[in-house]
């Protein structure tokens, strides 16, 4: 009786977002600074603009790049490039607007409607842009180069426009193009949606109590291992009623890459990832080998430790994320949340700290659990015009006020780097990483500091060191799941057992053999969002993490001088490679010993943590 009693009130409060405690007023956030409303005429009006205005555009330079190129500093390629960037803003607003207001609730038919209707509008739009960047990447290097240099204007996009011609090998004919974009919709997009609605009305049934799948996942961090338990059931279960569909969701999209990469050229299947975040492979390589050879050292080192300070010879996969006995367990309210993450950044530059206050008094956060909400978190960077918001799932544990701080780190780089206009702004994932994992970085060291009890100092460093693993670690197993299943399936579809036994296989892994995977865990790679939206995504988190292990190390052992080329990596935005943002602080990516350097801190958190022991 006594487990039924705590389940039921683990699972009533995770559903209602509260703990012991209140959480407070948990803000949502406000989208009138994008658009007034979903039916309002400024959208109307600004969707009508776009369309009309990128048929305007295509009439007006198609076909004459070329030539304005070549007149050099008495050319109009300037004057193209602020044109094809105000519309490219113009569309970005639309699509944030419509993106957000159908994370907010993606069960909500107006709110899909809307959603689904304006991202056929703007493909339809942008497909009368297509042309411009690939009459840019046929104007001959040394034409652009002479005319970047005699013109201003187009020189302000020379980043910009180096890297646009790094796609220049992967280029298809114009028609081509045109036909993968505009059926991005009906193809890739419309499994994306699928996906997403499948995920946010996914019940899943705990001791009788209904449950969306972010309180579902929360009841794994319970103190209570029966309660770990029926939760991870609970998932299993549902994950399995409904993995034909996720099946066929990965197949088909894996399936649809593989079109994409072997049309465009791509020899590797996470060779178009790596372009995108520019960064080279052997670099992804180097990282990957250096973080599975560190398996013993990190992961399976310490869940053993793990296991024993809860009393088992083996741990379930449900255990993974159990707290220690030592973890405070009273609910960490808004307030608190929102004063312990200001504080950190305050004390690494007031800047930082102001930047990530106006998300707060902007109401440009959205914080409570919802029916029909998007899970996980994320920081949308908007357009430059605007500013970024941030969405949370926030139920007041420990790992949810590090998951602010990792949010409003990305806000902050975001709100930094607008100053590089639309086309630049945005940064490679593996560099956008870095702030929002830095701001974890400063967060945690501000309360180990304030930390005196040995048994809260315990805690903090393994929660650390849990949060790592499940950065580094965790998300390597993911990248070499992917690339495990993406090769298979170039053979031909896989069925549901066998996605399920190499997600085992990565997962046995990377955990190692303190945690016992048990029936059902098969399933758990089905809710994973990246391997639908960003194939490959995930190693950016591991890049970023062991990045930043690298740059804090820089930041500790610097007298001055750290938080101004810091700001000044952050407003670099996309205009500058790894290794030129890398350079001012000693460090390089290519090299191999670089890795090590980042993995090393993580070891050294255990080696605190084993010594506490002794």
């Amino acid at each position: 009786m006594t487990d039924r009693i705590e389940i039921a009130r683990a699972t009533a409060a995770a559903r209602a977002g509260v703990g012991d405690n209140s959480l407070g007023a948990l803000p949502e956030w406000n989208l009138a600074d994008l658009y007034p409303s979903m039916d309002g005429p400024e959208l109307a009006r600004d969707v009508e603009r776009a369309m009309g205005e990128a048929v305007t555009f295509e009439e007006a330079w198609k076909g004459k790049l070329a030539d304005e190129a070549a007149k050099g500093a008495g050319g109009r390629l300037g004057a193209a490039m602020l044109a094809y960037e105000a519309l490219d803003e113009l569309m970005g607003r639309i699509m944030s607007y419509a993106g957000l207001i159908y994370a907010g609730d993606t069960s909500d038919p107006k709110r899909a409607k809307l959603y689904g209707d304006l991202q056929e509008k703007m493909t339809d739009a942008s497909s009368h842009l297509l042309f411009f960047t690939l009459e840019m990447n046929r104007i001959d290097d040394a034409v652009m180069d002479a005319a970047m240099d005699a013109d201003t204007t187009l020189g302000r996009y020379r980043p910009w426009i180096v890297d646009l011609r790094k796609d220049k090998p992967f280029q298809l004919d114009d028609r081509v193009e045109q036909l993968f974009h505009e059926k991005s919709v009906t193809g890739r997009g419309a499994w994306n949606r699928l996906f997403d609605e499948t995920m946010t009305a996914l019940r899943f049934d705990v001791d009788g109590e209904e449950m969306t799948l972010e309180p579902t996942l929360n009841l794994l961090q319970s103190p209570d291992g029966e309660t770990r338990r029926k939760g991870s059931e609970a998932l299993a279960k549902t994950f399995g009623e409904n993995l034909r569909l996720f099946t066929l969701i990965t197949n088909t999209l894996a399936k649809d890459k593989e079109i994409s990469d072997r049309w465009r050229g791509f020899e590797d299947i996470a060779d178009s990832r790596h372009l995108a975040n520019r960064v080279e492979r052997e670099v992804v390589d180097a990282l990957e080998s250096a973080v599975r050879a560190a398996y013993p050292r990190l992961s399976h080192r310490y869940y053993a430790m793990k296991a024993k300070w809860l009393g088992m010879e083996q741990m379930n996969n449900w255990d993974r994320n159990a707290p220690l006995p030592e973890t405070p367990q009273a609910t960490i309210g808004w307030n608190e949340a929102k004063d312990t993450v200001l504080s950190a950044y305050r004390g690494f530059a007031p800047e930082m700290a102001e930047i990530a206050g106006r998300f707060f008094d902007g109401r440009w956060i959205d914080a409570p659990v919802r029916p029909g909400k998007s899970p996980g978190a994320f920081a949308h960077p908007t357009v430059p015009s605007v500013h970024p918001y941030v969405l949370l799932n926030y139920m007041g544990k420990p790992r949810d006020v590090m998951t602010l701080a990792h949010e409003l780190g990305h806000g902050v780089h975001q709100v930094l780097a607008a100053d590089q206009g639309s086309l630049m702004s945005s940064t490679p994932l593996t560099l956008a990483e870095t702030a929002s994992v830095f701001g974890e970085m400063l967060t945690f060291r501000s309360l180990l500091d304030r930390a005196t009890d040995k048994r809260e100092r315990k805690a903090m460093l393994a929660q650390k060191v849990e949060d790592m693993i499940n950065t580094v670690v965790r998300q390597i197993a993911f990248y070499g799941f992917e690339r495990r299943l993406h090769t298979e399936r170039r053979n031909g579809e896989l069925t549901s057992d066998r996605i399920g036994e190499l997600w085992l296989e990565v997962q046995a892994e990377s955990l190692g053999p303190a945690i016992a995977l048990r029936p059902g865990y098969e399933t758990f790679w089905s809710y994973i969002p990246h391997f639908i939206h960003s194939p490959f995504y995930v190693y950016a988190y591991a890049f970023g993490d062991c990045l930043v292990n690298s740059l804090y190390a820089v930041y500790m052992n610097a007298e001055t001088g750290f938080q101004e080329k810091y700001f000044a990596m952050l407003r670099a935005g996309g205009t500058k490679h790894h290794s030129e943002l890398l350079k001012p602080f000693g460090l390089d990516a290519t090299d191999p010993a670089f890795w090590q350097k980042g993995l090393s801190v993580i070891e050294g958190l255990i080696d605190e943590l084993e010594a506490m022991e002794g």
